[in-house]
């Protein structure tokens, strides 16, 4: 399905067909959009990369063994396209998180607005804002790994594409890899477009076993880039410590 991408974001978010990602979620762990940012909302993003006013901090990943590239996280207030689209997504994924809980016997709820759960996130004292850009050129690549920044964390997130494959960088596919018990891993190999995003799980999702749901664990990385510059946006929606 193509998005109307001349639509408010709340209204592109609205026209997705979410039945359809939903089932993704609980049968692969993952779903694809169709693309939901412009181009020219795409090349904004990519370009605020090197505007420090609009970020609270930056990370070199080899400094802490995380792979090879960079990233930077938003600082309030975040800048509009990534707030309207935070806030337009939490909605729809809220249900299918506490459907996720309930399956694994969690008590744990979700409120049905991102505002909502930010409130939770801050009585916890986590404040931070968590959406970033990450940045990878040739060469660079981002180890398996999970965005928990503290006791409250949200069981969804996406990446959106700022760049063209193919034709700015090649290689550099989103990787996820699923640990089951008592089994080896899986791995999946996505490729995005620009302006598409890939939504996932966190850190693990319920999978129906014989009897009862089970854990599985779940990670996410980034393929080695073979040539040009990578660069996407995170959403995350839990707030940091």
């Amino acid at each position: 399905m193509e998005t109307n991408t001349t639509a408010p974001i709340i209204d592109r978010v609205a026209a997705l067909d979410w039945p359809s990602l939903t089932t993704s979620l609980d049968t692969s762990g993952y779903a694809l959009t169709p693309a939901i940012l412009t181009p020219a909302e795409c090349a904004h993003l990519a370009g605020l990369y090197d505007i420090r006013d609009h970020f609270r901090s930056r990370v070199n990943m080899a400094r802490f063994g995380y792979g090879l590239g960079e990233y930077k996280y938003f600082g309030n207030p975040l800048p509009d396209v990534v707030a309207q689209l935070r806030a337009a997504v939490y909605p729809y994924l809220a249900p299918l998180a506490n459907r996720w809980l309930s399956a694994l016997r969690f008590e744990t709820r979700f409120p049905p607005v991102l505002g909502e759960f930010l409130e939770v996130c801050h009585r916890h004292g986590q404040a931070r804002p968590t959406p970033l850009l990450l940045r990878y050129d040739a060469a660079g690549y981002n180890c398996m790994h999970q965005d928990l920044y503290g006791e409250i964390y949200f069981p969804l997130q996406l990446t959106c594409l700022l760049n063209r494959r193919e034709i700015d960088f090649t290689g550099g596919e989103f990787m996820l890899a699923e640990q089951r018990p008592r089994a080896q891993s899986r791995c999946e190999a996505i490729t995005l477009d620009q302006g598409q995003a890939v939504i996932f799980a966190t850190r693990w999702r319920p999978v129906k076993g014989v009897r009862r749901f089970y854990r599985v664990n779940v990670r996410h990385g980034v393929s080695t880039i073979r040539s040009g510059h990578r660069t996407t946006l995170g959403i995350i929606f839990h707030d940091a410590k």
